[in-house]
């Protein structure tokens, strides 16, 4: 526990850990409430696979720019213009919705609004973290990073779920804009002087391509990226997959807040207790794709809403323990020149893959049932985990990730 905290003694990532912990409840209670807006707009998994696809479109196109950008600019007052952004773009919804004239369009609209901001965010967001504490301490603060997102998860839906169900989605938007203001009261009060700011990449023609080209030879870099593009684009289709399945099971709203409170506070009890005890490197991401992959696989099969939140809650477990253990070997790994482009492929492979997945997911959540479309999500975990077992031909990967962090 003392290993999982120590970041927090540092006052910078304590302001910024303090500001995350706020907003992103109020960015799950806006995921929450602008899925069952679209559902009850369209009536259709599809279309609310299609709408994730429009958010996160941006993400694809535009994330090597904001990795390049990441790598170019001050971090921090990036991600203090990236919370205005969504703070207005999260109003608008609001103002939308409580005034009647919300319609489909300009819902994917403003979800395609949130996924350029995010493009651009997100890269920074992930490589901020190392200059936020010491190099020994970035595993640590990369963990606390997913318990702030998965706490987020425990908390907002369920708390959305409620508003929905007795105020209306639109209180959800204007919560979730308010949100944003502590993060950039945070993000404001940190002492720049403290930073330990990686070397800022003057602007050069061909920078996005020479990133690309430094994944490439690196194989503890490409490997984990490409696990994750596939995992990403078919397992991690969960805000498709169980707004549809809570239907099927007859819990409404407040039973999809309640499941993905579920994962959240799955996710909160493996940054707590397991993801600092996690070996770095592919053979570590190979098992652990796997058991997430079993765990989809009882989510999927289980018979009734209370089984599912139990398989749920360890599907939250097994999520946290891998994208973390993903994150830190991409941080610890890459050169800081790198960092920003480094991530934005990060966010490419996992963000980015879902305008291809979620349509997909949505089409056999709708034709043929919520539980198929986990069951694909389930397969890919595995297949992932059995290809990286089977070209994992040098030993010790872990073991060199540290000796280079060391180094």
């Amino acid at each position: 526990m003392r290993k999982t905290f120590a970041p927090l003694r540092v006052r910078n990532y304590r302001l910024y850990f303090a500001g995350q912990i706020v907003s992103l409840a109020g960015s799950w209670m806006q995921t929450i409430a602008q899925a069952w807006l679209i559902l009850t707009l369209s009536h259709s998994g599809t279309m609310l696979g299609l709408a994730t696809a429009a958010q996160l479109l941006p993400v694809l196109l535009l994330s090597p720019y904001g990795g390049l950008i990441a790598d170019r600019v001050d971090k921090r007052r990036l991600l203090m213009a990236a919370n205005v952004g969504n703070m207005l773009l999260a109003l608008a919804l609001g103002v939308l919705v409580v005034t009647g004239a919300v319609t489909l369009p300009m819902v994917f609209m403003l979800a395609a609004g949130l996924g350029v901001v995010r493009a651009f965010s997100t890269p920074s967001q992930q490589a901020f973290a190392s200059e936020l504490v010491a190099k020994n301490l970035v595993q640590s603060a990369v963990s606390l990073n997913s318990m702030t997102t998965n706490a987020a998860r425990a908390v907002g839906p369920a708390v959305a779920g409620v508003l929905i169900a007795t105020t209306g989605a639109g209180v959800c938007f204007f919560l979730n804009a308010a949100s944003f203001l502590p993060a950039l009261w945070c993000l404001w009060r940190m002492n720049p002087k403290e930073l330990a700011k990686a070397e800022v990449v003057e602007p050069e023609p061909g920078q996005i391509a020479e990133g690309v080209r430094y994944v490439r030879s690196e194989r503890e870099l490409l490997a984990p990226l490409l696990m994750i593009a596939a995992i990403g684009m078919l397992a991690y289709e969960f805000q498709v997959s169980l707004p549809l399945l809570a239907t099927g099971l007859g819990g409404g709203a407040g039973g999809y807040g309640l499941m993905s409170a579920a994962m959240g506070a799955g996710a909160v009890i493996g940054c707590l207790f397991i993801n600092h005890r996690l070996a770095l490197g592919v053979r570590s991401l190979a098992r652990l794709a796997a058991i997430f992959g079993f765990t989809i696989a009882a989510a999927a099969l289980a018979p009734t809403l209370p089984v599912s939140l139990a398989m749920l809650f360890c599907v939250g477990t097994t999520s946290t323990a891998f994208m973390s253990t993903a994150a830190s070997t991409l941080q610890l790994t890459s050169l800081p020149q790198f960092r920003g482009r480094v991530m934005a492929l990060w966010s490419v492979a996992f963000l980015g893959t879902t305008p291809l997945g979620a349509p997909m997911i949505g089409a056999i959540c709708e034709g043929v049932s919520p539980r198929a479309g986990l069951l694909v999500g389930a397969a890919t975990c595995v297949l992932c985990a059995a290809a990286a077992s089977l070209t994992d031909r040098s030993p010790g990967w872990a073991q060199l990730l540290r000796v280079r962090v060391a180094r």
